[in-house]
């Protein structure tokens, strides 16, 4: 009812995926018609699909480019970290492959030699984070004067990092008449001045409000002693047998806190931005395919990751901002099931 072609409602079907969220049903009638959209809803909100859908039945029917051509995609989307871009591939393909549409994931941290394989082999959506995508426009891999349709997912984290200058320089690139997608939690630091300056008559779709947490989630707070007393409640509460992630501030205590888990009898691995990127995969895999019930993360984990039956997060330490939280908190509860949220502070730690 909502227009989704026959043969993506077989592929979500083939899924159990068979009825939309909110951000979908607001959203889709506007993005399946070509509309340009920005759009706004907490984590775990189904966003991926809202514009998965889209992009690939237009690029698949519609929009249709004949003949692949080496380096010239159809589709684009541009995630703030490699984690975010690896899911949004995993949640698209399956869409692709209905259309026989190719889907490559292009981000930094690895050899290029693979993502220029790719490419010239002849791909139709491209889903990249910002650095490596400009390296390989500029080294001549890759030209986007063939993009129909791009997608910028959490825009406002994207401008957290540091890259709205690339994407600024990248959307240029991009033929002025193609449709696109904007997602982002807030308009802040910028975020705003590219959807002034590349969305057109853009529909604005706002299933929650800017950083609303997950509904369907308890809170707890331990005022503790210090971290002696922070790690002995942390061995009895991750021992737990649902999927559990623990927040540290820093990549040297999650490394740490991990190593000691596991020499506790508690197998746990660590994700952070020291690891290469194949550490990186295997310690993510690890956790979502259950071999690993704990995963400890510095906040390059608090977006991007979504594994759907993850029941508690922990905040070892409290996160740096209000937004910080809410999307570490966002790992658990996520697509419409129930969550535990667990934060550990010292006494210090309360407002004055």
């Amino acid at each position: 009812t909502l227009g989704v072609p026959a043969p993506l409602v077989a592929a979500l079907t083939a899924a159990d995926i068979d009825s939309p969220f909110p951000i979908q049903v607001d959203t889709l009638p506007d993005t399946l018609s070509g509309r340009d959209v920005l759009g706004r809803g907490k984590t775990g909100s189904g966003k991926t699909l809202a514009f998965s859908i889209p992009m690939v039945a237009r690029l698949g029917g519609a929009l249709a480019g004949g003949r692949r051509r080496p380096g010239r995609p159809l589709g684009l989307v541009l995630a703030p970290t490699r984690e975010l871009a690896t899911q949004i591939t995993n949640t698209m393909v399956p869409l692709a492959d209905a259309y026989d549409l190719r889907v490559t994931t292009i981000f930094g941290g690895i050899s290029q030699a693979r993502q220029v394989a790719a490419l010239k082999a002849g791909v139709d959506i491209v889903v990249a984070t910002p650095g490596r995508l400009e390296d390989l426009m500029k080294q001549g891999f890759l030209h986007l004067d063939a993009i129909e349709v791009t997608v910028l997912d959490e825009a406002d984290h994207m401008a957290d990092l540091g890259f709205l200058p690339i994407v600024t320089k990248i959307l240029k690139a991009t033929p002025t008449g193609g449709q696109r997608l904007l997602f982002s939690a807030t308009l802040d630091n910028g975020v705003d001045k590219l959807v002034n300056q590349f969305l057109h008559n853009e529909v604005l779709h706002s299933v929650d409000e800017a950083n609303s947490p997950v509904a369907a989630m308890t809170h707890h707070v331990f005022e503790t002693s210090g971290n002696d007393a922070k790690k002995d409640l942390v061995y009895k509460l991750a021992s737990g047998t649902g999927r559990r992630i623990l927040f540290m501030r820093t990549k040297h205590h999650a490394k740490k806190l991990a190593r000691e888990l596991t020499e506790s009898g508690i197998p746990a691995v660590d994700l952070h931005g020291n690891l290469s990127q194949p550490q990186r995969d295997r310690n993510l895999e690890a956790f979502s395919n259950g071999s690993v019930k704990v995963l400890v993360a510095t906040d390059v984990a608090a977006r991007g990751i979504d594994v759907p039956t993850i029941t508690h997060v922990f905040n070892f330490g409290l996160p740096m901002k209000a937004e910080d939280y809410v999307h570490r908190i966002g790992r658990t509860g996520r697509a419409g099931r129930t969550g535990k949220a667990i934060t550990f502070a010292e006494h210090r730690d309360r407002m004055k």
